[in-house]
């Protein structure tokens, strides 16, 4: 399993939200790609960005924030956040993103999902935002009629090689993460599963690992000390 840690960006500064809330939302740094560095040095080979403006608004306010970390790190990068067209995500392949996450849009416009997947592949991750059972769009704010699984397997049959599968209610709060809907994805599905939200303690990444998913993004845990990426990559290489 990969251990993703994770920056959110706002107004160019790295925050965190409390269960998505924009209005309970923390600043911890105004140089995010310094907190990239660290994570590279902790020997993590893998960074998720969000761009919490973008996702409100589907613009790139930050992409040169993210263009700053491409150039300070090696590490693989993915970024999600307001993703609603070829224009933006060509933008972020051209400075150099390994993997664009198709949020609201995946949702809302299935031929621009389809394009984006035809034409770049492995490049195109889908993120599913869950909120009692059902998909969220818009930054969280608004819940579809799509429940989790029925989507899920719509991404699948057209071709997403990987999600990005977020509990909402589970983000931020340092409670634990929903294992029992990991292990459902995982048995079901053939796409590479990325578990987002409240992984929370090394235990945590330990039951994840166990399952056998492909990755696990670690968001507030690192920033409250709770959880050191260092330990987090160890008990991934651990069989």
């Amino acid at each position: 399993m990969y251990i993703f840690p994770e920056i959110d960006l706002y107004d160019g500064k790295a925050v965190r939200l409390f269960k998505g809330e924009y209005s309970q939302m923390t600043v911890y740094s105004e140089r995010p790609w310094e907190i990239a560095v660290d994570f590279e040095k902790n020997g993590s080979e893998h960074i998720h960005l969000v761009d919490l403006e973008g996702a409100k608004d589907g613009t790139t306010p930050n992409i040169s924030i993210i263009k700053k970390i491409r150039d300070s790190v090696g590490l693989f990068i993915e970024v999600g956040g307001g993703i609603r067209n070829m224009e933006t995500v060509e933008k972020y392949i051209a400075i150099g993103v390994d993997r664009v996450i198709l949020g609201t849009a995946a949702v809302t416009d299935e031929e621009f999902l389809k394009s984006a997947v035809k034409a770049y592949g492995e490049k195109i991750a889908v993120g599913v935002d869950i909120k009692d059972g059902f998909v969220a769009i818009r930054g969280w704010t608004e819940k579809t009629q799509y429940s989790c699984f029925d989507f899920c397997k719509k991404m699948q049959d057209i071709g997403v090689s990987t999600l990005i599968c977020t509990d909402i209610s589970k983000d931020g709060a340092m409670m634990g993460t929903n294992h029992g809907l990991y292990r459902e994805l995982s048995e079901k599905f053939s796409m590479n599963i990325i578990a987002s939200g409240g992984v929370s303690s090394l235990e945590d990444v330990q039951k994840l690992n166990d399952l056998g998913i492909y990755g696990a993004i670690i968001g507030k845990a690192y920033y409250t000390g709770a959880i050191s990426i260092k330990e987090a990559v160890k008990v991934t290489k651990q069989k």
